[in-house]
């Protein structure tokens, strides 16, 4: 049973949208408890299936709807899975560039079809997030091997942050390619999370 003095939702949420997930209940005055996933899990997204399940197992019984504010993030439709033996719901898109971005990445694909993507969690997090996990700490060469069939960086940006850009610029020109910014707020991230929870 749910717990009566819990928030009717909750939100499960990658480690890499949890910020703006919390900004966006917390201005909207929305009620849910919010439960984050490292966003390394990216790296092995059977890890992402596992903590989701895991988390879901724990909370489900408590809340009248779990959200997961997820894409399917290389699950290969085996999140969906889960989701759907829990009764729970995520976001749609197939990864948080096409969350953020919504109809409009698609447009954006057939600009740059060859562009790396970033968002302001990626760029502030870079070093811990990418460059560690990729292990170009340890062997810059990688970066030739890793990012050598990119031809740009495609920064869609939630936020209009002065030092998040210059650190996308240095990122860019570290891996000596050509930096592309798109704005793109929250609002997508938004509408989706209303939608889902029924708040609108």
């Amino acid at each position: 049973m749910r717990d009566s003095e819990a928030a009717p939702f909750a939100v499960i949420a990658c480690g890499a949208l949890i910020a703006d997930v919390r900004r966006i209940l917390e201005r909207r005055g929305w009620q849910a408890d919010l439960y984050g996933i490292p966003a390394t899990y990216h790296m092995r997204p059977w890890k992402i299936i596992a903590a989701v399940d895991e988390q879901l197992q724990e909370i489900r019984e408590r809340y009248r709807k779990v959200i997961v504010a997820y894409g399917d993030c290389g699950t290969a439709g085996e999140l969906d899975s889960v989701l759907q033996r829990h009764g729970a719901e995520r976001l749609s898109g197939a990864h948080c560039y096409e969350i953020y971005c919504g109809c409009g990445f698609e447009g954006l694909q057939e600009r740059e079809p060859t562009t790396y993507f970033l968002t302001d969690y990626l760029v502030w997090s870079w070093d811990e997030v990418v460059a560690k996990e990729m292990g170009l700490d340890l062997d810059p060469s990688l970066k030739t091997t890793l990012f050598g069939g990119f031809t740009s960086i495609t920064y869609v940006c939630q936020t209009s942050d002065p030092e998040l850009l210059e650190k996308a610029r240095s990122i860019a020109s570290d891996l000596g390619l050509p930096l592309v910014v798109e704005e793109v707020g929250l609002a997508e991230l938004e509408a989706q999370l209303a939608r889902l929870i029924d708040w609108e």
